[in-house]
């Protein structure tokens, strides 16, 4: 008898405990929004609370504070005094560029889920939920696709003439490449912080890495205050570092059109010749001439650029600079048990 006591006692002190919900974490990105980020606040955790409740999930929400000019960081030590429980605070030196500082917040983020959201409340906090289920549901990868978007002709139309364009040189088949609001499971987290290129793009990146994809259509609104942070030059730089950091095709397009200009300016110079001696000097030919040599010098100066740049990736690459410099962290030491991550890789 004592012996099946014995036996009985050791099978519970061996129970495995019930594992906690699963934690998801929110990460953000702040640069310059003073105006919206109480509003942002409103919204963001009441709708977080109501996700807890339905689908049984733990959060945290990490700030990076990307080198704001205004009185940003004051308003995320505010916030964080409100709720240091749930909420982690990332102060970088400097600006570093938004997918920088969601590379930081990877670092920071200790949940087994990760959701990026800008602060700027086009994509509204309530839609947050939606990617979390999908997340729980298995998928490693939730993009989304914004419906009914407030953004300008101009910003749409070139939105999806570079859509089609990234999908022609990347293969990578995202329907909306600018929504950064997007889910991914730890492991694609994981793989995207192994990854040590200066220059990326967060959601080809963890595209690249995820195994079972989904997409889904989101709300978006008007920005709530202040100005898009992304000149045109920006946007132009952002889709140069897409395109060229995730396919080696433009520079094998560039060879193509070389090889096919040689042999056009072979054939054209043949026909000049046969026309030479067939009916003389011509002086009307002159501006044609021009023309095409004008046309070649910028097929030329393009493919400079495009090795230019190219080259120019490799040279920051090799200096080994660091990504980002943390200034600073405001965070409960034990507010959310988790991994400790340095994050001056």
């Amino acid at each position: 008898m004592s012996k099946n006591i014995i036996h009985s006692t050791s099978m519970e002190r061996f129970t495995p405990a019930k594992p906690e919900s699963p934690l998801i974490s929110i990460v953000i990105p702040v640069y310059n929004e003073e105006e919206g980020l109480q509003a942002l606040f409103d919204r963001l955790y009441p709708a977080l609370d109501t996700m807890v409740d339905t689908l049984k999930v733990r959060y945290e929400v990490v700030f990076i504070n990307d080198g704001s000019r205004d009185q940003s960081a004051q308003l995320l030590a505010k916030q964080f005094d409100k709720r240091p429980d749930t909420t982690r605070v990332v102060l970088f030196n400097g600006n570093f560029g938004q997918h920088m500082a969601i590379m930081a917040g990877f670092s920071y983020a200790n949940g087994d889920f990760v959701i990026t959201l800008d602060a700027d409340l086009q994509n509204p906090p309530e839609e947050i939920h939606r990617i979390a289920q999908c997340l729980l549901d298995g998928y490693d990868y939730v993009g989304t696709i914004r419906i009914a978007r407030k953004d300008s002709y101009f910003r749409r139309y070139a939105s999806k003439a570079m859509n089609q364009l990234r999908d022609r040189i990347t293969r990578i088949t995202m329907t909306d490449q600018g929504c950064m609001m997007r889910g991914y499971d730890r492991r694609v987290v994981n793989l995207m912080r192994k990854s040590k290129e200066i220059n990326t793009f967060i959601p080809a990146l963890g595209f690249t890495y995820a195994s079972k994809k989904i997409e889904i259509e989101i709300k978006h609104e008007e920005r709530f205050a202040g100005e898009s942070k992304y000149s045109l030059y920006q946007l132009i730089r952002l889709n140069f570092d897409l395109v060229t950091g995730f396919s080696v095709m433009p520079l094998q397009a560039f060879s193509l059109i070389g090889i096919l200009l040689a042999i056009a300016s072979g054939l054209l110079f043949i026909l000049l010749l046969v026309r030479r001696f067939i009916l003389g000097a011509e002086v009307e030919g002159v501006f044609t001439l021009f023309a095409l040599n004008f046309f070649l010098m910028g097929v030329l100066l393009f493919g400079v650029g495009l090795l230019g740049e190219y080259t120019g990736r490799i040279y920051e690459q090799v200096r080994k600079r660091p990504r980002y410099v943390v200034m600073g962290v405001l965070e409960q030491d034990d507010a959310i048990s988790g991994e400790t991550i340095d994050a001056s890789e």
